[in-house]
């Protein structure tokens, strides 16, 4: 089985920023998802270096056009390992292989009669490097750029693309998952409504003599995307390169939505035109939009990937750019969003079950991986969920739906949280009787830690790998084969809990250094607030407007009832107890900062509301395990703090909802 993968071979008028980081990171992640399920996987990208915006950005960076497009183009280079992206190869079009591949081509193209010499004048938008009809324009403007296309009239070759079109039409209609998702199948057939226009191949040189010769007219220079569609073949080594017969059979492009036609239209027809095998998917994403614009350098709105992964870390960077865009829509970048998801999907779920199972292991199980098989009564049916899930979750990494892909996994990180509170090894333990249902226990949850470390390493290697590593399994086999996972779970194997997996972080914090996009400046309310004046005292009680959060959002939060069973000054703290609590059958430690306001006697045996799911931090070197729920007065002369408890005694470990 094999999987070949292209990411758009990317014009070198820009730095690399999120949208271009976006669509390689998913293509790394499709790509890693097939070597994982066994194919023999291949990726590429690259660079387009050719056309006129490469000689306005070069004079406007006081380059020649190789000179700039060396830079830039080191620039996508150098990004991509920083993002954990493993690329097969990467093509330039300035080089060799693909100029010889060009001039194939087009040697090929015109020998079948499809090329041919004539006059065209047409509205060309010099951003876009291609003429636009009438109808095309938006109020006379280029769609993409918000400019004035001039108009040019000249001699140039022409491709007959009109000869295609009957063709195309019952292609795409013949196999529906060609273009996908099918909102974008449906808007290239309402292109193809239209009379198909033959496509301008060439630029004169009295114009533009930065491209690839014509191979039948060196007065001309190839068109840029007649020149860098072809280097999703010339870096297979077409036309009599091994790689091309390998992997070309099984090619899918992924593109965002603004370059549609010519990977829909274009190239098809061309690939068609010289007798050559149509790719297998051409799967299309929408726009990172910020201020419901297109992410772009032409509007001035770009995000720096490379710093908000250094920012929050590669992994979390990734899977925040792959679970909250739902593949072919566009989706609106807000910083704070990257954080809040961060926090509840990565430090909460994922990392608040490896802590818990690793600790209760270590505990419990003394570190070890549990002898032999133990049960826990209900393992075939656990199993086949397990598998059910597995089967989800490959459906949907296969269709590009990697959103939810990453959902499924997260099932089995909720369910086993979950599984956590029923079977409360805590409990099991103080039972010897129970010792081998508490061993079952604990083999489940390495087993479903293994599982779901298999399912986040596309999108998340770096975490993948760790999980696997930590395990003591060889991260260079990961699978998810689950009798193949049993096997390398060898009994009496130590594990490695090690540092916590995603520390949380606060928006503006250490960690998380930079500015929301969404953040709003301060209003200015009358004449007193200008410049230098300081703005009105609040009122007591005034309270500011907090972020609206979604119900299920809400309910991420395990708030429970505890007890306090003992209580104790942190040493060189003035603020800080180190509280043993107890939640149902299990104790914790909580440092809650309220030693100013409570002393030790004073909170022992009183029930609290604690937030029983919030990922283990170190305070002053203790672990603490939660965080103890208190309303604070902080106006007037001293600050006044009040515990949230319940009206009437109440049992602990019970849900508050």
């Amino acid at each position: 089985m094999r999987f070949y993968a292209t990411t758009p071979i990317y014009y070198v008028n820009a730095k690399p920023h999120l949208g271009h980081a976006y669509t390689t990171i998913i293509t790394d992640s499709v790509t890693r998802f097939h070597r994982m399920t066994g194919f023999d996987a291949r990726f590429i990208t690259g660079t387009d270096e050719h056309g006129d915006k490469i000689v306005q950005a070069a004079e406007q960076n006081g380059q020649s056009p190789a000179q700039y497009a060396d830079y830039i183009s080191g620039l996508f280079r150098a990004t991509w390992p920083k993002l954990e992206i493993e690329n097969s190869d990467f093509i330039r079009t300035t080089e060799e292989r693909h100029k010889k591949a060009v001039g194939i081509f087009l040697d090929t193209v015109n020998k079948n009669g499809d090329i041919y010499f004539g006059e065209y004048g047409g509205h060309y938008c010099f951003g876009c490097e291609r003429f636009y009809t009438e109808k095309e324009l938006v109020d006379g403007f280029c769609p993409d750029h918000r400019t004035k296309p001039q108009y040019i009239a000249e001699e140039n070759y022409f491709f007959r693309m009109s000869n295609y079109q009957d063709w195309l039409i019952d292609h795409i209609k013949k196999n529906p998952d060609f273009i996908r998702p099918e909102r974008y199948r449906n808007e290239v057939l309402g292109l193809l409504r239209e009379p198909l226009d033959d496509l301008c191949i060439s630029r004169p040189k009295s114009r533009l003599t930065w491209g690839i010769d014509m191979p039948f007219d060196d007065k001309f220079v190839t068109y840029v995307w007649f020149d860098a569609l072809i280097s999703y073949i010339s870096c297979l080594g077409w036309p009599d390169g091994d790689l091309f017969g390998r992997y070309w059979p099984t090619a899918q492009h992924f593109v965002a939505k603004d370059i549609l036609k010519p990977h829909a239209i274009f190239w098809p027809t061309m690939l068609k035109s010289a007798g050559l095998p149509i790719y297998q998917h051409l799967n299309v994403h929408g726009y990172w939009q910020m201020g419901q614009a297109k992410m772009g350098k032409s509007v001035g709105n770009v995000v720096d990937a490379l710093g908000l992964a250094d920012t929050y870390g590669v992994d979390a960077f990734r899977y925040f750019l792959a679970r909250d865009m739902v593949f072919g829509l566009d989706s609106e970048f807000v910083e704070d969003s990257l954080v809040t998801r961060y926090n509840a999907d990565l430090a909460n779920d994922l990392g608040n079950l490896w802590q818990r199972s690793l600790t209760m292991l270590g505990k419990f199980g003394g570190g070890l991986i549990p002898d032999g098989r133990p049960t826990c009564g209900d393992d075939d049916a656990w199993t086949g969920r397990l598998n059910e899930i597995i089967l989800e979750y490959k459906s949907q990494f296969g269709s590009v739906a990697i959103h939810k892909a990453l959902a499924a996994a997260w099932e089995i990180v909720t369910t086993l949280n979950k599984f956590i509170d029923s079977e409360a090894p805590w409990a099991l333990a103080k039972d010897p009787a129970k010792n081998d249902h508490l061993k079952g226990v604990l083999y489940r949850l390495v087993h479903g830690l293994a599982v779901i470390g298999a399912m986040v390493w596309p999108v998340m290697p770096k975490t993948g790998s760790e999980i696997w590593h930590r395990l003591g399994l060889d991260h260079q086999n990961m699978t998810l084969d689950l009798a193949a996972i049993n096997k390398q779970l060898l009994p009496g194997r130590p594990v490695s809990p090690g540092e916590a997996l995603f520390p949380r972080v606060e928006f503006g914090g250490e960690k998380a250094a930079t500015k929301a996009s969404s953040a709003k400046k301060p209003e200015v309310v009358g004449a007193d607030n200008a410049a230098g004046a300081k703005a009105p005292p609040k009122a007591k009680g005034d309270i500011p407007p907090a972020e609206s959060i979604s119900f299920d959002e809400f309910k991420r939060l395990d708030l429970r009832t505890a007890e306090v069973v003992a209580a104790e000054r942190v040493p060189k703290s003035d603020k800080l107890l180190k509280l043993t609590v107890k939640v149902g059958e299990e104790e914790r430690t909580i440092v809650a900062g309220m030693a100013k306001h409570y002393s030790p006697e004073d909170i022992t045996g009183r029930t609290v509301i604690i937030v029983a799911n919030l990922a283990p931090a170190k305070l002053m070197g203790i672990s603490s395990q939660g965080m103890v729920l208190a309303a604070v007065d902080r106006e007037g002369p001293d600050e006044t703090l009040s515990l949230l408890s319940t009206a009437s005694p109440m049992p602990s470990g019970l849900r508050v909802s």
